[in-house]
Protein backbone atom coordinates (compact mmCIF):
# COMPACT_ATOMS: atom_id res chain seq x y z
CA UNK A 1 0.00 0.00 0.00
CA UNK A 2 1.57 3.32 -1.02
CA UNK A 3 2.45 5.72 1.72
CA UNK A 4 0.44 8.91 1.88
CA UNK A 5 2.22 11.96 0.54
CA UNK A 6 2.48 14.74 3.10
CA UNK A 7 2.24 18.33 1.85
CA UNK A 8 5.54 20.21 2.03
CA UNK A 9 5.98 22.20 5.23
CA UNK A 10 6.49 25.93 4.96
CA UNK A 11 9.41 26.66 7.26
CA UNK A 12 10.97 29.74 5.69
CA UNK A 13 10.42 32.33 2.96
CA UNK A 14 12.18 30.16 0.40
CA UNK A 15 9.52 27.50 0.98
CA UNK A 16 6.87 30.11 0.14
CA UNK A 17 8.85 31.01 -2.97
CA UNK A 18 8.78 27.39 -4.12
CA UNK A 19 5.07 27.15 -3.35
CA UNK A 20 4.39 30.29 -5.37
CA UNK A 21 6.39 28.90 -8.27
CA UNK A 22 4.25 25.75 -8.23
CA UNK A 23 0.97 27.67 -8.23
CA UNK A 24 1.72 30.57 -10.57
CA UNK A 25 2.35 30.54 -14.32
CA UNK A 26 5.93 31.42 -15.21
CA UNK A 27 4.96 34.84 -16.55
CA UNK A 28 3.56 35.83 -13.14
CA UNK A 29 6.18 34.12 -10.97
CA UNK A 30 9.01 35.80 -12.86
CA UNK A 31 7.28 39.15 -12.45
CA UNK A 32 7.69 38.68 -8.67
CA UNK A 33 11.03 36.93 -8.71
CA UNK A 34 12.97 38.83 -11.37
CA UNK A 35 15.01 42.00 -11.48
CA UNK A 36 16.46 44.35 -14.06
CA UNK A 37 18.96 43.44 -16.77
CA UNK A 38 21.61 41.02 -15.44
CA UNK A 39 20.02 41.08 -11.95
CA UNK A 40 23.32 42.09 -10.36
CA UNK A 41 21.68 44.34 -7.78
CA UNK A 42 18.99 41.76 -7.08
CA UNK A 43 21.63 39.26 -6.02
CA UNK A 44 23.84 41.86 -4.30
CA UNK A 45 21.00 42.84 -1.96
CA UNK A 46 21.03 39.31 -0.54
CA UNK A 47 24.81 38.90 -0.47
CA UNK A 48 25.28 42.08 1.55
CA UNK A 49 23.62 40.44 4.56
CA UNK A 50 26.17 37.60 4.38
CA UNK A 51 28.93 40.15 5.00
CA UNK A 52 27.50 40.97 8.44
CA UNK A 53 27.96 38.49 11.29
CA UNK A 54 26.62 38.49 14.83
CA UNK A 55 28.33 39.07 18.20
CA UNK A 56 25.98 37.38 20.71
CA UNK A 57 25.99 38.04 24.43
CA UNK A 58 25.75 34.58 25.92
CA UNK A 59 24.42 33.41 29.29
CA UNK A 60 21.86 36.24 29.16
CA UNK A 61 18.28 35.27 30.00
CA UNK A 62 15.71 36.70 27.59
CA UNK A 63 12.40 34.99 28.46
CA UNK A 64 10.50 37.54 26.37
CA UNK A 65 11.51 39.85 23.55
CA UNK A 66 9.87 43.19 22.83
CA UNK A 67 9.50 43.72 19.08
CA UNK A 68 7.38 46.85 19.31
CA UNK A 69 8.48 49.98 17.47
CA UNK A 70 7.00 53.33 16.54
CA UNK A 71 7.27 54.57 12.95
CA UNK A 72 5.92 58.01 12.02
CA UNK A 73 4.24 58.15 15.40
CA UNK A 74 2.34 54.92 14.79
CA UNK A 75 3.01 51.89 17.00
CA UNK A 76 3.77 48.66 15.14
CA UNK A 77 3.97 45.19 16.65
CA UNK A 78 7.35 44.68 14.99
CA UNK A 79 9.74 46.75 12.82
CA UNK A 80 8.22 45.49 9.56
CA UNK A 81 6.15 47.14 6.82
CA UNK A 82 4.76 45.47 3.70
CA UNK A 83 6.19 47.37 0.73
CA UNK A 84 4.08 48.56 -2.21
CA UNK A 85 3.91 45.97 -5.00
CA UNK A 86 2.13 46.82 -8.23
CA UNK A 87 -0.35 44.47 -9.88
CA UNK A 88 -0.76 42.26 -6.83
CA UNK A 89 -4.04 40.97 -8.26
CA UNK A 90 -1.88 39.04 -10.70
CA UNK A 91 -0.71 36.95 -7.76
CA UNK A 92 -4.04 36.28 -6.07
CA UNK A 93 -7.65 37.35 -6.28
CA UNK A 94 -8.07 40.80 -4.70
CA UNK A 95 -4.40 40.58 -3.82
CA UNK A 96 -3.94 44.04 -2.33
CA UNK A 97 -6.90 43.62 -0.02
CA UNK A 98 -5.63 40.21 1.10
CA UNK A 99 -2.17 41.59 1.89
CA UNK A 100 -3.53 44.63 3.72
CA UNK A 101 -5.86 42.44 5.78
CA UNK A 102 -2.97 40.16 6.81
CA UNK A 103 -0.78 43.14 7.73
CA UNK A 104 -3.51 44.69 9.84
CA UNK A 105 -4.15 41.42 11.65
CA UNK A 106 -0.43 41.24 12.46
CA UNK A 107 -0.28 44.80 13.75
CA UNK A 108 2.02 46.14 11.04
CA UNK A 109 1.62 48.67 8.22
CA UNK A 110 0.82 47.98 4.58
CA UNK A 111 1.81 50.31 1.72
CA UNK A 112 -0.46 50.24 -1.33
CA UNK A 113 0.98 50.86 -4.78
CA UNK A 114 -0.59 53.43 -7.10
CA UNK A 115 -0.46 50.65 -9.71
CA UNK A 116 -2.75 48.34 -7.80
CA UNK A 117 -5.79 46.47 -9.04
CA UNK A 118 -8.01 47.21 -6.04
CA UNK A 119 -9.59 50.58 -5.27
CA UNK A 120 -7.71 52.26 -2.44
CA UNK A 121 -10.94 52.64 -0.44
CA UNK A 122 -11.44 48.86 -0.45
CA UNK A 123 -7.85 48.27 0.65
CA UNK A 124 -8.13 50.72 3.54
CA UNK A 125 -11.38 49.09 4.64
CA UNK A 126 -9.78 45.63 4.56
CA UNK A 127 -7.07 46.45 7.11
CA UNK A 128 -7.38 46.96 10.86
CA UNK A 129 -3.90 48.48 10.91
CA UNK A 130 -2.15 51.50 9.39
CA UNK A 131 -2.14 51.78 5.60
CA UNK A 132 0.16 53.99 3.52
CA UNK A 133 -0.42 55.12 -0.05
CA UNK A 134 2.50 54.99 -2.48
CA UNK A 135 2.27 57.73 -5.11
CA UNK A 136 3.36 57.72 -8.73
CA UNK A 137 2.48 60.70 -10.89
CA UNK A 138 1.15 58.55 -13.74
CA UNK A 139 -1.80 60.30 -15.29
CA UNK A 140 -0.46 63.74 -14.42
CA UNK A 141 -0.71 66.18 -11.55
CA UNK A 142 -4.51 66.45 -11.48
CA UNK A 143 -4.80 62.66 -11.40
CA UNK A 144 -2.29 62.49 -8.53
CA UNK A 145 -4.09 65.20 -6.58
CA UNK A 146 -7.34 63.30 -6.95
CA UNK A 147 -5.68 60.13 -5.62
CA UNK A 148 -4.17 62.06 -2.69
CA UNK A 149 -7.60 63.38 -1.75
CA UNK A 150 -9.12 59.90 -2.01
CA UNK A 151 -6.32 58.48 0.17
CA UNK A 152 -6.90 61.15 2.80
CA UNK A 153 -10.64 60.50 2.84
CA UNK A 154 -10.13 56.73 3.05
CA UNK A 155 -7.89 57.02 6.12
CA UNK A 156 -4.40 56.37 4.75
CA UNK A 157 -1.95 57.61 7.36
CA UNK A 158 1.17 58.29 5.25
CA UNK A 159 2.09 59.09 1.67
CA UNK A 160 5.04 57.27 0.08
CA UNK A 161 6.62 59.07 -2.88
CA UNK A 162 8.85 56.85 -5.00
CA UNK A 163 11.67 58.80 -6.69
CA UNK A 164 13.72 56.10 -8.47
CA UNK A 165 11.38 55.42 -11.39
CA UNK A 166 11.92 58.02 -14.14
CA UNK A 167 11.40 55.10 -16.53
CA UNK A 168 10.59 51.45 -15.95
CA UNK A 169 13.65 49.27 -15.43
CA UNK A 170 14.70 46.79 -18.13
CA UNK A 171 13.12 43.69 -16.60
CA UNK A 172 14.14 41.17 -19.20
CA UNK A 173 12.20 38.25 -17.76
CA UNK A 174 8.98 40.25 -18.10
CA UNK A 175 9.77 41.18 -21.69
CA UNK A 176 10.61 37.61 -22.69
CA UNK A 177 7.56 36.25 -20.89
CA UNK A 178 5.22 38.87 -22.31
CA UNK A 179 3.66 40.34 -19.17
CA UNK A 180 2.44 43.35 -21.12
CA UNK A 181 0.76 41.11 -23.69
CA UNK A 182 -0.91 39.02 -21.00
CA UNK A 183 -2.46 42.15 -19.54
CA UNK A 184 -3.19 43.93 -22.81
CA UNK A 185 -6.42 45.60 -23.77
CA UNK A 186 -7.72 42.51 -25.56
CA UNK A 187 -8.47 39.00 -24.37
CA UNK A 188 -6.44 37.82 -27.36
CA UNK A 189 -3.38 38.93 -25.44
CA UNK A 190 -3.72 35.72 -23.42
CA UNK A 191 -3.63 33.39 -26.41
CA UNK A 192 0.20 32.99 -26.55
CA UNK A 193 0.06 31.81 -22.93
CA UNK A 194 -2.67 29.19 -23.29
CA UNK A 195 -0.42 26.15 -22.79
CA UNK A 196 1.34 27.75 -19.82
CA UNK A 197 -1.89 28.95 -18.20
CA UNK A 198 -3.74 25.68 -18.60
CA UNK A 199 -1.07 23.96 -16.51
CA UNK A 200 -1.98 26.31 -13.63
CA UNK A 201 -5.79 25.90 -13.52
CA UNK A 202 -6.24 27.19 -9.96
CA UNK A 203 -4.50 30.42 -10.81
CA UNK A 204 -6.32 30.78 -14.13
CA UNK A 205 -9.77 30.33 -12.61
CA UNK A 206 -8.92 32.86 -9.88
CA UNK A 207 -7.49 35.36 -12.38
CA UNK A 208 -10.51 35.20 -14.68
CA UNK A 209 -12.96 35.34 -11.77
CA UNK A 210 -11.18 38.48 -10.56
CA UNK A 211 -11.72 40.27 -13.85
CA UNK A 212 -8.78 39.01 -15.86
CA UNK A 213 -7.66 42.15 -17.65
CA UNK A 214 -5.85 44.70 -15.52
CA UNK A 215 -6.86 48.28 -14.99
CA UNK A 216 -5.69 50.63 -12.28
CA UNK A 217 -8.71 52.02 -10.39
CA UNK A 218 -6.60 54.52 -8.46
CA UNK A 219 -5.33 56.20 -11.62
CA UNK A 220 -8.41 57.87 -13.08
CA UNK A 221 -7.65 59.66 -16.35
CA UNK A 222 -10.09 62.53 -16.93
CA UNK A 223 -12.47 61.64 -19.72
CA UNK A 224 -11.09 58.10 -20.02
CA UNK A 225 -11.51 56.33 -16.71
CA UNK A 226 -9.04 53.93 -15.06
CA UNK A 227 -5.63 53.61 -16.70
CA UNK A 228 -4.97 50.36 -18.56
CA UNK A 229 -1.91 48.24 -17.76
CA UNK A 230 -0.68 48.58 -21.33
CA UNK A 231 -0.30 52.35 -20.87
CA UNK A 232 1.92 52.27 -17.77
CA UNK A 233 5.38 52.28 -19.39
CA UNK A 234 4.67 55.40 -21.41
CA UNK A 235 2.92 57.05 -18.47
CA UNK A 236 5.94 56.53 -16.18
CA UNK A 237 8.27 58.14 -18.70
CA UNK A 238 6.01 61.17 -18.90
CA UNK A 239 5.54 61.63 -15.17
CA UNK A 240 8.78 61.24 -13.26
CA UNK A 241 8.90 62.81 -9.79
CA UNK A 242 11.26 65.74 -9.27
CA UNK A 243 12.24 67.56 -6.09
CA UNK A 244 10.09 70.44 -7.34
CA UNK A 245 7.05 68.15 -7.40
CA UNK A 246 7.56 67.36 -3.75
CA UNK A 247 6.67 70.97 -2.92
CA UNK A 248 3.11 70.75 -4.23
CA UNK A 249 2.76 67.19 -2.92
CA UNK A 250 3.72 68.51 0.52
CA UNK A 251 1.08 71.23 0.19
CA UNK A 252 -1.58 68.73 -0.87
CA UNK A 253 -0.87 66.15 1.85
CA UNK A 254 -0.85 67.27 5.47
CA UNK A 255 0.21 63.92 6.92
CA UNK A 256 3.63 62.22 7.02
CA UNK A 257 5.52 61.85 3.74
CA UNK A 258 7.98 59.03 3.10
CA UNK A 259 10.45 59.36 0.22
CA UNK A 260 11.32 55.93 -1.18
CA UNK A 261 14.27 55.19 -3.44
CA UNK A 262 17.07 57.12 -1.73
CA UNK A 263 20.57 55.92 -2.67
CA UNK A 264 22.95 58.64 -1.47
CA UNK A 265 23.61 61.01 1.36
CA UNK A 266 22.98 63.99 -0.93
CA UNK A 267 19.48 62.79 -1.78
CA UNK A 268 18.83 61.99 1.87
CA UNK A 269 19.62 65.59 2.79
CA UNK A 270 17.33 66.82 0.02
CA UNK A 271 14.58 64.63 1.43
CA UNK A 272 15.03 66.39 4.77
CA UNK A 273 14.97 69.78 3.06
CA UNK A 274 11.66 69.00 1.34
CA UNK A 275 10.01 68.34 4.69
CA UNK A 276 9.80 64.56 4.41
CA UNK A 277 9.21 62.70 7.65
CA UNK A 278 10.95 59.45 6.69
CA UNK A 279 12.92 57.97 3.83
CA UNK A 280 13.48 54.47 2.53
CA UNK A 281 16.95 53.44 1.44
CA UNK A 282 15.85 51.37 -1.55
CA UNK A 283 16.99 50.24 -4.99
CA UNK A 284 13.50 48.98 -5.87
CA UNK A 285 14.51 45.41 -5.10
CA UNK A 286 16.96 45.44 -8.01
CA UNK A 287 14.16 46.16 -10.49
CA UNK A 288 15.27 49.58 -11.71
CA UNK A 289 18.90 50.58 -12.38
CA UNK A 290 20.98 47.41 -12.35
CA UNK A 291 24.46 47.69 -10.91
CA UNK A 292 23.68 50.09 -8.05
CA UNK A 293 24.88 49.20 -4.58
CA UNK A 294 22.93 46.89 -2.29
CA UNK A 295 20.81 48.79 0.19
CA UNK A 296 22.64 47.52 3.28
CA UNK A 297 25.77 49.09 1.80
CA UNK A 298 23.95 52.39 1.09
CA UNK A 299 22.51 52.63 4.59
CA UNK A 300 25.60 53.96 6.45
CA UNK A 301 26.14 56.87 4.03
CA UNK A 302 22.50 57.89 4.31
CA UNK A 303 22.52 57.69 8.10
CA UNK A 304 25.76 59.67 8.34
CA UNK A 305 24.26 62.43 6.20
CA UNK A 306 21.01 62.97 8.13
CA UNK A 307 21.67 61.86 11.70
CA UNK A 308 18.44 61.82 13.67
CA UNK A 309 16.67 64.52 11.63
CA UNK A 310 14.52 62.00 9.77
CA UNK A 311 13.41 58.40 10.25
CA UNK A 312 15.45 56.08 8.02
CA UNK A 313 13.89 52.83 6.80
CA UNK A 314 15.38 50.23 4.47
CA UNK A 315 14.29 47.51 2.05
CA UNK A 316 15.97 45.07 -0.30
CA UNK A 317 16.90 41.41 0.03
CA UNK A 318 15.27 40.68 3.38
CA UNK A 319 14.25 37.03 3.65
CA UNK A 320 14.81 36.22 7.34
CA UNK A 321 14.26 37.82 10.70
CA UNK A 322 18.01 37.80 11.17
CA UNK A 323 18.26 40.13 8.14
CA UNK A 324 15.90 42.53 9.91
CA UNK A 325 18.10 42.41 13.01
CA UNK A 326 21.22 43.20 10.96
CA UNK A 327 19.52 46.19 9.34
CA UNK A 328 18.42 47.52 12.74
CA UNK A 329 21.87 46.98 14.23
CA UNK A 330 23.32 49.12 11.44
CA UNK A 331 20.86 51.93 12.13
CA UNK A 332 17.61 51.37 10.22
CA UNK A 333 14.49 52.18 12.23
CA UNK A 334 12.41 49.52 10.48
CA UNK A 335 12.41 47.59 7.21
CA UNK A 336 10.06 47.07 4.30
CA UNK A 337 9.68 43.70 2.61
CA UNK A 338 8.32 43.03 -0.86
CA UNK A 339 9.17 39.66 -2.35
CA UNK A 340 9.08 37.96 1.05
CA UNK A 341 5.33 38.52 1.31
CA UNK A 342 4.64 38.44 -2.44
CA UNK A 343 5.77 34.81 -2.49
CA UNK A 344 3.24 34.12 0.26
CA UNK A 345 0.52 35.97 -1.63
CA UNK A 346 1.26 34.03 -4.80
CA UNK A 347 1.31 30.74 -2.92
CA UNK A 348 -1.84 31.05 -0.82
CA UNK A 349 -3.32 34.55 -0.83
CA UNK A 350 -3.88 36.23 2.51
CA UNK A 351 -3.01 33.06 4.42
CA UNK A 352 0.35 33.00 2.65
CA UNK A 353 1.03 36.63 3.53
CA UNK A 354 0.13 35.89 7.13
CA UNK A 355 2.52 32.94 7.12
CA UNK A 356 5.33 35.12 5.73
CA UNK A 357 4.81 37.65 8.53
CA UNK A 358 4.67 34.86 11.12
CA UNK A 359 7.93 33.37 9.82
CA UNK A 360 9.72 36.73 10.02
CA UNK A 361 8.32 37.41 13.50
CA UNK A 362 9.44 34.01 14.81
CA UNK A 363 12.86 34.46 13.19
CA UNK A 364 13.18 37.87 14.80
CA UNK A 365 12.33 36.63 18.30
CA UNK A 366 14.66 33.64 18.01
CA UNK A 367 17.54 35.82 16.75
CA UNK A 368 17.10 38.29 19.59
CA UNK A 369 17.13 35.49 22.17
CA UNK A 370 20.23 33.96 20.65
CA UNK A 371 21.89 37.38 20.72
CA UNK A 372 20.96 37.90 24.37
CA UNK A 373 18.97 41.01 23.52
CA UNK A 374 15.53 41.58 25.03
CA UNK A 375 14.27 44.33 22.72
CA UNK A 376 14.69 45.63 19.17
CA UNK A 377 15.14 49.08 20.73
CA UNK A 378 18.41 47.86 22.30
CA UNK A 379 19.98 46.68 19.04
CA UNK A 380 23.06 48.57 17.93
CA UNK A 381 26.36 48.14 16.12
CA UNK A 382 27.88 46.25 19.07
CA UNK A 383 25.82 43.16 18.19
CA UNK A 384 27.39 42.71 14.74
CA UNK A 385 30.70 42.49 12.94
CA UNK A 386 31.02 43.80 9.40
CA UNK A 387 33.37 42.08 6.98
CA UNK A 388 36.41 44.02 5.86
CA UNK A 389 35.02 43.92 2.33
CA UNK A 390 31.73 45.58 3.25
CA UNK A 391 33.52 48.03 5.57
CA UNK A 392 35.74 49.05 2.66
CA UNK A 393 32.78 49.35 0.29
CA UNK A 394 31.08 51.76 2.71
CA UNK A 395 34.25 53.84 3.18
CA UNK A 396 34.34 53.00 6.86
CA UNK A 397 30.91 54.52 7.51
CA UNK A 398 29.33 51.54 9.28
CA UNK A 399 27.84 53.29 12.25
CA UNK A 400 27.14 52.49 15.87
CA UNK A 401 24.22 53.68 17.91
CA UNK A 402 20.68 52.66 18.71
CA UNK A 403 18.24 51.80 15.96
CA UNK A 404 15.28 53.59 17.46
Amino acid sequence: MPRSVQPPRVVNIEDLRRAAKRRLPRVVFDYIDGGAEDELTLRANRRAFEAVTFRPRCAVATPACDLRITVLGTPLSMPLILAPIGSSRLMYQRGEEAAARAAGAAGIAYALSTLSGCPLEDVAAASKGPVWYQLYLVGGRDCALSAIERARAAGFSALVVTIDTPVAGMRERDIRNGVKELLSRKLGGMLPFVNQLLTKPRWLVSFLADGGLMKFPNVIIPGQGPMLYADVTTALEQSMVTWHDLRWIREAWSGPIVIKGVHTGDDARRAVDTGADALVVSNHGGRQLDGVAPTLRMLPEVLASVGDRIEVLMDGGIRRGSDIVKALCLGARAVLVGRAYAYGLGAAGGAGVGRAIEILRSDLIRTLKLLGCASVAQLDRSYVDVSAELEKMTNGKMLSGPSA
